[in-house]
């Protein structure tokens, strides 16, 4: 459960970079219900709300050489001291902490293997207003070529703990995290060792991609193919977790669709 009292660790924040930002706004309108207020005059971006709360951020891609993807911000309370983490990790800084104006101080980095992820230390704004509810942040996972490094690195970073669980079917183990001093209901998100033919969207490297909660995965998937996205897997029922569909919006930039199992 993504809670918005953002304990340390905790995901708190998620913004997409995207070619043609009109256009990816009709989609993730269409798709979760989201509307796109505008940053202002001269910023071609804003931030998606969902019932007038803020859900996630959109901005244009402007970094040669990356693709469409999401971002996801983990709330810390010193991104210069994670900074530190990363590094002694072997990560690696791709945009050294900066200050937000009053709302926070932010930080990006790529973890040991390229997964690529942010930090947000609150200031003014804690992160998004809604989660774990229809049109909204559920879940974050990342498909990785190596489990282990993934945890240790993590857990160093972050402080999180971990759960493994095996896969259906002996297709693996996935593991879950909790954020540090957390009990099991404030599960966050997962990791999960996959092969080469799944990290082929960020060129082999490990990505985190975001889960959206929706009413009816169905419908909702009937909405991505309906306005230039595709599924890659699914709709399928997972037990005890839900009915889910893995898709791509129009520029490729992946994410999950989850109706979750009621209790």
């Amino acid at each position: 459960m993504i809670t918005t009292d953002f304990a340390p660790g905790s995901p708190c924040m998620l913004d997409l970079g995207a070619p043609d930002v009109p256009a990816a706004a009709s989609f993730y309108g269409s798709v979760l219900g989201w509307d796109l207020e505008p940053m202002g005059e001269g910023v071609e971006g804003g931030m998606f709300r969902k019932d007038g709360k803020m859900v996630a951020g959109l901005g244009k891609l402007t970094e040669e050489g990356a693709r469409p993807a999401w971002m996801i911000y983990y709330t810390v309370s010193d991104a210069d001291a994670t900074t530190r983490a990363v590094e002694a990790g072997g990560g690696t800084v791709r945009v050294a902490p900066m200050d937000i104006e009053q709302w926070g101080r932010m930080a990006q980095y790529s973890d040991p293997l390229g997964g690529q992820f942010a930090v947000w230390q609150p200031g003014e704004s804690k992160g998004v207003d809604l989660v774990d509810a229809p049109g909204s942040l559920c879940w974050t996972e990342l498909y990785t070529s190596d489990a282990a490094a993934a945890r240790r690195f993590y857990g160093d970073v972050f402080g999180w703990r971990f759960t493994d669980m095996p896969m259906p079917g002996g297709e693996g183990t996935y593991t879950m995290i909790t954020p540090a001093g957390m009990p099991d209901e404030r599960m966050h998100g997962g990791l999960l060792e996959v092969g080469e033919d799944a990290l082929s969207l960020a060129g082999g490297r490990p990505y985190w991609h975001p889960v959206f909660a929706v009413a009816d995965c169905d419908a909702a998937v009937a909405q991505v193919r309906g306005n230039g996205g595709t599924v890659q897997m699914g709709p399928v029922d997972a037990e005890g977790v839900g009915r889910m569909a893995l898709c791509l919006d129009p520029f490729k930039a992946d994410f999950v669709l989850l109706t979750p199992t009621e209790g």
